[in-house]
């Protein structure tokens, strides 16, 4: 299983502490799921602040992580627990499979 903490050297502004579980989403400017994508994954950072993060990474400007998490095809989701573990899910999300992996995220 991947763990956040391989890739913190990597994500610049960003210090995972463990305290709140994260959803990030690798996408780029020009993908049409990710346009379409962004604004449930607004909803969800709106509706579980304080409780979840929801971090964004335009590929093409941080190639860097891409590389180094194996992004191949945007988007791709990273919904990393607090202890840092990853469950990876490449492709759009409908709502309430987006809001149902968040709050298993928050249960554990």
């Amino acid at each position: 299983m991947e763990n956040i903490k391989s890739y913190l050297h990597l994500i610049k502004g960003y210090d995972y502490t463990g305290n709140y579980p994260v959803i990030i989403d690798f996408y780029a400017s020009w993908c049409g799921p990710c346009k379409a994508l962004a604004p449930l994954l607004e909803r969800i950072a709106h509706e579980y602040d304080g409780v979840l993060k929801v971090i964004k990474f335009d590929i093409d400007k941080n190639e860097a992580i891409a590389d180094a998490a194996s992004i191949r095809s945007v988007p791709t989701l990273f919904f990393v627990d607090i202890d840092g573990n990853i469950k990876r899910h490449v492709g759009s999300v409908p709502y309430d499979e987006l809001k149902r992996m968040a709050q298993e995220l928050i249960k554990r």
